[in-house]
């Protein structure tokens, strides 16, 4: 069972990486540091795009209309953070 609990705070921890990663690189791209159009940059970000939109799709339903900013991804943040600390806290159900 401690096999479980690790595997799912590796999980976490991924999902969390592709989000920094991706939050990144939309910055990165915005300010025109990195070129959409250079190939391995374009993979990496449609990538990146099919991975989180559906998660980021299913939290904009609930998000209000803010204009041209995106909180999504913190929110998504915030909710693998949450999901993290609970699986912490709840550790010795795994032992």
């Amino acid at each position: 069972m401690v096999s479980i609990f690790q595997i799912l705070l590796l999980i976490l921890g991924v999902a969390r990486f592709f989000i920094f990663a991706h939050f990144i690189m939309s910055w990165l791209i915005r300010f025109e540091v990195l070129n959409i159009r250079q190939q391995f940059v374009g993979q990496v970000w449609y990538t990146l795009e099919r991975i989180l939109d559906p998660l980021y799709s299913r939290i904009r339903r609930f998000m209000p209309d803010l204009g041209g900013i995106d909180l999504s991804p913190i929110v998504a943040l915030i909710g693998i953070e949450i999901l993290r600390i609970l699986l912490i806290n709840n550790a010795a159900t795994f032992l």
